[in-house]
């Protein structure tokens, strides 16, 4: 490897050195942690588990039943959670209508 000589560098050479240098950190991080999980995985399965089983993992979210349709098409509908669907922004806008009118 190469000697850097940083007595000798002015500021802005040191603070173009500092970005390569964090750079270089921070992909020598990620590649230890994929060496690392690539490792587990491998031992995990040689002993009959899935990581799955031995570190849990985020698993599918809980399906909600709809609570709002749209009257003039029944297959639009909403569970209350997140943004409201255009079409209920838009018919509350135009009908001056209240969210209980969409209710199932």
């Amino acid at each position: 490897m190469a000697r850097v000589n940083v007595d000798r560098m002015t500021i802005k050479e040191l603070l173009v050195l500092e970005a390569k240098l964090q750079k270089a950190i921070a992909l020598a991080r990620e590649r230890e942690r994929a060496n690392v999980k690539r490792e587990l995985t491998a031992l995990a399965e040689k002993h009959g588990f899935t990581p799955r089983e031995l570190f849990g993992g985020r698993g599918k979210g809980k399906s909600v039943a709809p609570k709002y349709a749209n009257p003039d098409d029944p297959s639009q509908t909403w569970t209350g959670r997140g943004r409201r669907p255009h079409w209920l922004v838009a018919k509350m806008r135009k009908r001056g209508a209240n969210l209980n009118q969409f209710s199932l």
